[in-house]
């Protein structure tokens, strides 16, 4: 199994994280779960969360943070995770992004969702803390960051195009959801609910990634740092992620007091 806290230290330091990557694990075997209940030391929500709120537990507080049906109050978390069936309640709440019901009730049928009530729980936690392959790598981070996360998948998947998907709401529940569905990467915004409940005021980008490719991800990161002396695609050799200057520019050129 992969060194998942090198893995974690690795990406803080070389790209600058300011959050921690979280390794999110979805339940559907009871056993499994019920081995991560006694074996994983972790917390669980005092009162329903929103799932980017219980992110926060994970990439701020570096906490592994289990949540259940009944500590999940976000309906539109609910329904892509397959905890509710979609409703006329549902439809309402989106119609502030939609042109009417109707297209409401489209753009919640083509939303991501997990099969319908086999999920028994979600856990999130720093990746550091990953004992087994996390099913999604989900990180919060700025433009330049995710540029070098999704450049490397493509390098490391061997993708020619990158086709990210979002929908007006469900941006961290439901942008994981589509990374463990259709088994790639994906780069999407912050919804009205993460921008604010769970906490993305930075205007941090949302990059996820399948876990069992972040080895190869890994492996294009740590190649440039040993032959270059740094994890910089935009400017090789620099610490990430290089100088945030015009490139070749000049007049912006340092020289050493003396020489």
């Amino acid at each position: 199994m992969p060194d998942y806290a090198k893995m974690q230290e690795t990406l803080m330091r070389e790209l600058r994280l300011m959050h921690y990557p979280i390794a999110i694990k979805y339940f559907f075997d009871e056993a499994e779960l019920a081995d991560f209940r006694k074996n994983h030391p972790h917390y669980a929500p005092v009162k329903p969360l929103t799932f980017c709120q219980a992110e926060i537990g994970a990439r701020m507080e570096g906490l592994a943070v289990l949540v259940e049906k009944e500590k999940l109050g976000c309906t539109n978390a609910q329904f892509v995770l397959g905890w509710k069936g979609l409703d006329e309640g549902e439809i309402k709440s989106h119609m502030k992004y939609c042109k009417d019901a109707d297209h409401a009730k489209r753009v919640l049928e083509e939303k991501p969702r997990l099969p319908e009530d086999k999920l028994l729980a979600v856990a999130v936690m720093p990746l550091a803390q990953a004992e087994s392959t996390p099913d999604v790598v989900h990180f919060y981070c700025d433009n330049l960051q995710a540029y070098h996360l999704i450049g490397d998948w493509m390098a490391s998947q061997n993708q020619p195009r990158f086709r990210p998907s979002m929908s007006v709401n469900s941006a961290a529940c439901g942008g994981n959801v589509f990374v463990f569905n259709e088994r790639q990467a994906n780069l999407f915004l912050a919804c009205s609910g993460s921008y604010n409940s769970g906490k993305t005021e930075r205007g941090e980008i949302n990059v996820s990634i399948p876990g069992d490719q972040m080895e190869g991800v890994m492996a294009r990161i740590e190649k440039r740092v040993a032959d270059k002396g740094g994890a910089a695609i935009t400017r090789l050799g620099a610490g990430f992620p290089g100088a945030d200057i015009c490139k070749n520019c000049p007049l912006i050129v340092f020289k050493k007091d003396g020489e």
